[in-house]
Formats: structure tokens, sequence, C-alpha cells
């Protein structure tokens, strides 16, 4: 089987995230590496927390901490909430770790040897109220290409334009919210990615006929516009050091090296750190490392983070000149919206995950996260949707029929599996429905399609209830008591194909599902097309238990409880 490399756009370490984030990255990566490993693939699923820059530094100074007190113990918050969401990293690292600024700082001592950074004075923002030059993310203003009146100085979060801070219209510190600034000179580093256009032109048209048309669209407009050299190092007191063997001058004046510049790297320094925990059983190279013959490789992330890993991290991979593993799919995604308004970190709207799961169990948010992923489109969250779907589909459709077949087998021929009599038409005819969703299944989540793949999974629950409607056990045991033991046996036995082919969507729920039976010997990773239309795999006489309710209904009164604490007109 393949060996699949995936990564998912890094969190901010600035606070915990919302639904946004969660749909538009770790989720959909969580889904479909969890689907790979039950196909029997090789798997490394990696992601990290994303420490450095203004972000870090402004969190941390409003919770008066120092920078890596703080970044310690959010990063320990963000991890609570990602395996409360049942997310199954293989690691979650961390971008302040040793390895990846050692390996940061090796990437730019060979992109300066092959005459890709150059050192260049420029003019920068300076406070004199605050007694420092200010990063990009320390500058605010209005944007000059929207009129948002809260764009930091290196990107617009409203129309996502990437930005300098001398772009912005009334500008002011951060910080101290002075409008008292000035302009001086300061050395810094430059990618020179003016030099690598013509290299990252052909790696993207290489690649782009492949990814989803928001991915290649994006990356596609980028290289047309040109790409620009850009400053790769900062005035800041938190990041990767510029390695004073090199660049002696600049590391004595305490330049680090911007975020974006070492973020995308920490994807190998988080690795390196997963190896570093086992090394004679873990080999980081041979994931990164002159592996395109022997690697999959996927990303996942929402579509502000698109330019970064289709045009930015490729230029700084080919400028190294080294055999460094470079991404094979861009799996990107569109806004997921809040009543129409965008979710925000920075301006705490909307839903966030840590609040998600006070609410309610994981399953319910990643089932209908990935329902309804915006994937073509930006998607909107509302609570009457989200009520609409957990009642429709979790509750009435999976739940319901879980629960009435399991009680009413148990309440007519006792707590193991009945036997029956020999399958006949109705069940050959639902075999082979179930056998043609799972495959339509198989194919939407081969091509990362999680909508169409949610659909399928749906398909494949309600062909439950239709075949329980159409042979009715409750009227077939007046008159046929081995006809009704047939019925609920075949329905014990979708239960249990359902628990193996949900996990990657419902973990937690398909878990449950799977414990209700006492087999022996339980080892089902997948369910093939001949099991499928067989639907043996739980034989009359396995006991069985009936579990608690899978997915409570959310009632009237529940809806009016989140529209009130949450608000639920507009975003």
């Amino acid at each position: 089987m393949a060996r699949h490399l995936i990564t998912s756009a890094l969190p901010y370490i600035n606070g915990i995230k919302h639904l946004g984030n969660m749909v538009g990255s770790m989720l959909p990566a969580d889904v479909y590496s969890r689907y790979l490993r039950q196909r029997g693939h090789d798997v490394l699923y990696i992601c990290a927390t994303d420490e450095h820059g203004t972000p870090a530094e402004l969190a941390a100074k409003e919770r008066g901490l120092p920078v890596a007190e703080f970044c310690a113990q959010a990063h320990d918050a963000q991890k609570a909430v990602y395996d409360g969401f049942a997310l199954a990293f293989d690691y979650f690292g961390r971008s302040s770790s040793a390895e990846n600024r050692e390996i940061t700082q090796h990437f730019a001592r060979k992109l300066n040897e092959n005459g890709f950074i150059e050192e260049r004075a420029i003019r920068q923002v300076y406070s004199p109220v605050d007694g420092r030059f200010l990063p990009d993310r320390y500058v605010e203003g209005t944007c000059p290409h929207c009129g948002y009146d809260k764009a930091r100085g290196d990107q617009c979060e409203n129309c996502t334009r990437v930005l300098d801070p001398t772009d912005l219209i009334e500008p002011r510190s951060a910080i101290s919210g002075s409008t008292d600034l000035e302009i001086r000179e300061t050395k810094h580093l430059f990618l020179l990615q003016s030099k690598l256009q013509h290299e990252v032109e052909a790696w993207v048209a290489r690649h782009e006929a492949d990814w989803p048309q928001l991915a290649s669209s994006i990356a596609r407009k980028w290289l047309t516009e040109g790409l620009h050299d850009r400053a790769i190092t900062r005035d800041l007191d938190w990041g990767v050091p510029v390695p004073a063997d090199t660049w002696p001058e600049l590391a004595a004046e305490g330049k680090v090296f911007y975020v974006w510049f070492d973020a995308p790297i920490e994807y190998i320094g988080a690795t390196k750190e997963w190896s570093d925990q086992d090394p004679e059983n873990r080999d980081w190279k041979s994931w990164w490392y002159e592996a395109d013959d022997t690697v999959r490789y996927t990303e996942f992330m929402a579509k502000d983070n698109v330019p970064f890993h289709t045009v930015m991290f490729p230029a700084t991979e080919l400028g190294v000149r080294e055999p460094w593993k470079k991404v094979d799919y861009v799996k990107a995604f569109n806004w997921l919206t809040y009543y129409g308004g965008k979710f925000s970190t920075s301006q705490k709207r909307g839903v966030f995950t840590d609040q998600a799961l006070e609410i309610l169990p994981a399953d319910y948010w990643r089932y209908f996260l990935i329902a309804n992923a915006p994937e073509s489109d930006d998607s909107s969250f509302t609570w009457e949707h989200f009520t609409a779907t957990v009642n429709k589909d979790l509750a009435d459709t999976l739940g319901n029929f879980v629960n009435r077949v399991l009680s009413f087998s148990r309440k007519r021929f006792g707590d193991d599996v009945p036997a029956g009599g020999e399958p006949g038409e109705a069940e050959t005819r639902l075999g082979e429905e179930i056998a043609t969703l799972l495959a339509e299944y198989e194919t939407h989540m081969e091509a990362l399609q999680f909508r169409k793949a949610a659909a399928a999974l749906r398909a494949l629950w309600s062909a439950g209830n239709s075949y329980l409607e159409e042979k009715a056990p409750w009227l077939e045991i007046k008159t046929d008591k081995d006809a009704a033991a047939l019925t609920l046996r075949t329905a014990m036995n979708l239960i249990h194909l359902y628990a193996v082919v949900s996990e990657p969507l419902i973990p937690t729920s398909a878990k449950v599902m799977r414990a209700a039976f006492a087999l022996a010997d339980d080892t089902a990773a997948w369910v093939t097309a001949d099991e499928a239309r067989a639907l043996v795999s739980v034989p009359a006489g396995t006991p069985f238990t009936v579990p608690p309710v899978l997915f409570a209904k959310l009632t009237d009164e529940d809806l009016a409880t989140y529209k009130e604490r949450f608000g639920g007109d507009e975003g």
C-alpha cells in the first residue's frame, strides 16, 4: 500500500480556533487520514501550533505572560480541544521546537549559498511611543483595497489581500494604539522569489490540473501577478533566530525569521519531533527527503493559506536545491460563514471549538461540518440548519435505526443475534444496494469530495431504514418468527457495517456501535463489496447489548438557547 503524508494548516497559537478553522483544515485531514488507515495505507498525519510572529507576542502581552510560557499553555489548551474532537494526529508539534529551528536555519543557509537570499536596507514603521520597529502585525489600519478598518500590516482579514504595513491607511500601533509612527531604515533578509518564478511556474503547471479549481486558480493568480522578493526576517523577540555563523550583524541585532518562512518548514520539523521521540523505529527523512516516488503528500487548508503552500513554500523548497518532498495534492476550502458573516478568531465572532464541545459531543459537529464542508463555495452555519441536520441524519436516520433494531430484537429474541431463515430476494437487493452505495462512498473519499462522501454515507444509513420499513419485522413476527429473525439479523449486520465505514466521520459513535456486538475476533478494518452483499459479519448467536441513545434530538428549546448564547440572525 502507498505511504501517505498528510498535513493540515498550522493553527495560530493566539487562541482557541473556531468551527471555520476546524472544517477548513484539521477535520477533513483527520477524516481522510482515518479512511486511508482503514484501507490499509501507511499514513502519517502531522500538524502543529504556529507559535511565532506577532500574534503570539500580542496574545502573551494581553495575558501578561512571557511569550514562551503563553505558547506552552496555549499549545496544551488547543491540543485538548483537538483531542476532544477526536483528531487522530500522529504528531501535533510546535513550531518553536528545536527541530524546527534547526531545519529553518538549514534552509536559510542553503538558500543563501544558492543566491536566493539578499540582505537589504528597507524603510520600516517605527513607533517612538513603543520604542521599537513594528513588524507587519504590529501595525493596524484601513485596507486600501476593501476599506476594512481593522486590517493588519501583513494581510487583510476581510479581503485576504497580502499587504505591507506602509500600504495601510491611517496606520496605528497594535501595541499602544499610537498613530505617531515614523518610517526608519533597518536591514532585513529577503527571499528572492522573483529569481524562482519560472521554476515555481513549471512546478505548478505539473500539478495544477490535479488540484481542486480553488487551489489551482489561486496559485495561478499569484504567478500571473508575478512573484516578488519578500522579507523573511523581522524585529521580534520571539522566533527562529537568524544564525550568527551566516549573518553575524543581523543576529547581533536580534533578528528572527518571519513566521511565513518558518511555519511551513514546521511540517518537516514536527515530523522530526515525532521521529526524535522514537529514533530507532521512526525515520523522519524517509517521509520528506528523496521521497517523491515513495510518498504521496496531501495538504489541507482554507483558501487564505493557499498562496503560502502552492507558491511561496514550494519556492523555498526549490531554492534550497535539495530533494525535499513537495506537495502532491492541495485540498483547499472556501469559508464557513456564520449566518453569512465571517467567523473570526480575532473578533470572537461565531462558535469556537471549545464552546462546541461544551454543548454537544464531537460527532455531532464532525458530521455536520463534513456534510456541509465549504468545498465548491462558501457555506453558512446556522443553528437552524445544524439542528435540522442533527435531527434528520444522525438522530432519525442512524440513531433511531440502531436503537429500534437492537431494542426490538432483545425484547423478542433475547440478548443474542437471532438466526432466522435464509436470506431472500429482499436481502439480495439490499446487499447489492449497499455494495453500490459503499463503492460511491469510497470513490468520493478517494477523490477528497467530502460533502459527496457524507451524502453517500447518509444514503447507506437510509438504505437500512428502507429495508426495515419494507420487511416490517414488527408485523412479520406475528405470522413468521423466522422471517422476523432474519430481518433483524440482517439489520444488525448493517449496524456493524455502519460502525466500520462511518468511523472516519463519527469515530466515537462508530466505536459504540461496534462494541454493541460481542464478537470474539472483530478485526475488520473495512468492508469489501462481497462482504457488503453478504452481510454476515455478525453471525447468529453473537451476544449483543443495546447502547445508550447515539444521538439525542435537538428541541426547539435547544435551538432557542443556542441562538440566545451565540446570536443567530446575522454574522
